[in-house]
């Protein structure tokens, strides 16, 4: 696996600046000017899509032409986080507004220009910002968590949209995952503090509180500020976190001790693990494939001059070889980069 972690330190001008930036590996930049600071940013998983937030307003691009196809404005306030269903088939919104909203990005694409598509399902049950969310395997049959500053994580069937658990802690959460079986929800707290939560508990219950003095046994500590974000290991047995304490670090879940520390300068945004490509390694391997520049102006309302535009050099792996896959992609102050 590899790990990939983001921070301020690294590209500072993400949060003063109204931009985005792609930097593939020959060192050649592609900016986006967009019309506010970019909060939040993901892929879709089989790499056909790029969302963005910016204040209050959702961003959908396709990558393989760069076409801007969609701005949604059904949330209030700003958009925190974004993810997509395991499928690609719908995509997930948190905002300050305390919703988070699904989407069926069929209908979003199919939407004629003058009308503002529906979200699937709109989730209100949060009473303060929603600061992350995650989604599990299954696509539109799949569970997705969301955190909140209300000091909550809930769970949720994304087909039906009905609330399946809430779990109350004593700090707001800032960051949540699943592990691949989702047997466990990983929760990040403000103060530190990584929660572990059974998913198969019994009896069942809706309605939980985690207590802390009596789950001592499933919390990690290490973190001296608030845990920004999380990631499991394919396997189960790794727990990667990032904080505003400038670590990311890495956990053994089962004995709960952090194997290892890596310092950073500034707060960390993002931090995650993926699988690494087996000729990464390798650059004679991989070819080249055009990254066309990213519309500002949604599809059919571009200039002459933005059409004709050309585009930087994406290097993607052997088994990536479709237009438009490839990357890693990282939403907060880091940007993203292939």
């Amino acid at each position: 696996t590899r790990v990939l972690f983001l921070s301020p330190s690294r590209a500072p001008a993400w949060t003063e600046q109204p931009l985005c930036s792609f930097c593939p590996q020959d060192q050649l930049q592609q900016k986006i000017i967009c019309p506010g600071p970019v909060t939040c940013l993901t892929a879709s998983p089989n790499g056909l899509y790029i969302l963005a937030g910016v204040a209050e307003s959702i961003y959908l691009w396709e990558v393989s032409n760069g076409n801007l196809l969609a701005i949604l404005n059904r949330h209030y306030q700003d958009l925190t986080c974004l993810c997509f269903t395991d499928d690609s088939s719908h995509f997930l919104s948190g905002a300050k507004d305390c919703l988070a909203l699904v989407w069926n990005l069929y209908s979003v694409l199919q939407a004629e220009p003058s009308q503002i598509p529906d979200p699937r399902h709109v989730w209100s049950r949060h009473s303060l910002p929603i600061t992350d969310l995650c989604c599990g395997f299954g696509g539109p049959l799949a569970r997705a968590a969301t955190a909140s500053l209300d000091q909550t994580a809930k769970l949720w069937e994304v087909s039906s949209g009905e609330l399946l658990l809430s779990v109350l802690f004593d700090v707001g959460i800032m960051a949540v995952t699943l592990d691949l079986s989702e047997y466990h929800m990983f929760c990040g707290g403000m103060d530190g503090s990584i929660f572990q939560v059974d998913l198969c508990a019994w009896p069942v219950q809706r309605d939980r509180t985690f207590q802390t003095e009596r789950e001592n046994g499933k919390v990690f500590k290490g973190h001296r500020n608030q845990v920004t974000c999380l990631s499991v290991s394919t396997d189960g047995s790794l727990l990667l976190s990032g904080s505003h304490d400038e670590t990311v670090r890495l956990w053994d879940i089962q004995s709960k001790q952090c194997l290892k520390t890596m310092n950073h300068k500034g707060p960390v945004t993002n931090a995650f693990i993926v699988l690494a490509p087996a000729n990464m390694f390798n650059p004679d391997g991989k070819p080249s494939v055009p990254l066309p520049k990213f519309s500002k102006h949604l599809h059919g309302t571009e200039s002459n001059d933005e059409q004709g535009s050309e585009g930087v050099t994406l290097r993607l792996g052997l088994h990536q070889q479709v237009p438009g896959r490839g990357g890693c992609w990282g939403g907060g102050t880091g940007g993203w980069g292939g």
